[in-house]
């Protein structure tokens, strides 16, 4: 796992949080979370493509695959 993958993830978080932030202030409460869901929803499919990749790597080096 490289350093621009958690810059990324970090990224998604900076923007979830302000978009949360603003949504919230302006009492837009239902769409905060649907904003908030998304963003967990993003990084967890950007975490299945990394964890494929390792599955697979585990899998070559012993031999598995």
């Amino acid at each position: 796992m490289d350093v621009s993958f958690i810059l990324k993830i970090a990224g998604i978080g900076i923007i979830v949080s302000v978009a949360t932030q603003i949504l919230g202030k302006y009492g837009r409460d239902e769409q905060s979370t649907l904003v908030t869901l998304a963003g967990i929803l993003v990084v967890l499919l950007m975490l299945v493509g990394k964890m494929k990749e390792l599955f697979a790597l585990i899998g070559s080096v012993f031999g598995l695959l």
